[in-house]
């Protein structure tokens, strides 16, 4: 069963950096986690400030374990002693020469759904850091756009909800109920269907489930 799931994966993986490329994005497929973790770090020059939010997948292929101990300049906000230094390094994000994410959802056309709490991931995705690199696991692939917003919505949002157990419906029940609690996670909800300038979005796909 792994290994057909594995040929699925790259299949859909082929199409996926097709179109990821027509829409001026840079992008690789690999197999595995230890490929993945390579091209990511070929993407990253030695002496580069790197900042990252929501990225679960990029921890799992190591990658943060790599920035932490190479040549790079790390802006891990988990290192803030309170919460004002946390937000003024998410600020500084913005400027990074990198900035690390994961993805929701995308759609197999090419385009990437992200949902924020507070916006610093998207923003950072939309404007600001010369270099936007995305870590994501072909679990995120849906056919469509609107099977990735659902996916976005209804199945990565409520997963994450689990790990924070804020005040909101979907940490009782698991399930989104298009809440506007004070505490929501699903404030900002980016589609980025083209990338300009061309190739400051790369995309690492990696043919496990990874992230949420």
């Amino acid at each position: 069963m792994a290994a057909l799931k594995e040929l699925y994966y790259e299949k859909r993986g082929k199409i996926l950096v097709k179109n990821l490329l027509s829409r001026h994005f840079d992008a690789v497929y690999c197999a595995t986690r230890e490929e993945a973790l390579e091209k990511a770090l070929a993407w990253i020059p030695e002496g580069a400030t790197v900042g990252w939010g929501g990225a679960m997948s990029a921890q799992q292929i190591g990658l943060m374990d790599a920035l932490k101990n190479g040549p790079y300049r790390p802006m891990d906000r988990e290192k803030c002693a309170t919460a004002g230094e946390r937000t003024e390094l998410m600020h500084k994000h913005l400027g990074a020469d990198v900035f690390i994410t994961g993805a929701n959802a995308m759609s197999l056309d090419g385009q990437m759904v992200n949902i924020d709490g507070t916006g610093n991931r998207v923003a950072a995705i939309t404007f600001g850091p010369k270099t936007v690199l995305v870590i994501a696991g072909m679990n995120k692939v849906m056919d469509t756009l609107d099977e990735a917003i659902r996916r976005a919505r209804t199945v990565a949002a409520p997963l994450n909800q689990q790990r924070f157990l804020l005040d909101n419906p979907c940490s009782v029940t698991g399930t989104c109920a298009d809440c506007k609690s004070l505490t929501c996670i699903c404030n900002q909800i980016l589609i980025t269907r083209n990338c300009r300038p061309a190739g400051r979005i790369k995309f690492v796909l990696i043919g496990e489930d990874l992230g949420l």
